[in-house]
């Protein structure tokens, strides 16, 4: 299985929004083998609980331009690490020093990537 269409697209539009924000280490996952509760993840970092605030508020922005509402979401108030579960998608924001120690692509490095836009600019993958 693959993720679906409507999942890429959601991905695609959250992978620029948070580009337009700076976010650094922008990756998806195809984790829809693994897990039966969403199709993709999508990660992104920031360099300060300011910045991780900022692209949070774009993703949210520019998803609900496209009718896709957040089902939940944890960890604003600490700033460090946000998660944004839209059912088919996954959000993951976070500081970067939570990203290097958590390396949740590392957990999910068997799940095939998903490619962004080109006009995402990921900045550096390696954490």
């Amino acid at each position: 299985m693959t993720a679906t269409e409507h999942a890429v697209s959601l991905v695609h539009a959250a992978a620029r929004a948070a580009s337009d924000k700076l976010a650094q280490h922008i990756l998806a996952f195809d984790v829809s083998d693994e897990l039966a509760i969403t199709d993709a993840f999508l990660l992104a970092s920031a360099t300060n609980d300011r910045q991780v605030k900022a692209i949070v508020d774009e993703i949210e922005d520019k998803l609900r331009e496209i009718g896709a509402k957040p089902i939940r979401r944890e960890g604003e108030r600490d700033g460090r690490w946000v998660l944004i579960d839209y059912g088919d998608v996954v959000v993951h924001v976070q500081h970067e020093e939570e990203r290097q120690f958590y390396a949740l692509e590392r957990l999910w490095r068997d799940c095939p990537l998903i490619s962004l836009p080109a006009d995402v600019k990921a900045g550096s993958t390696g954490a």
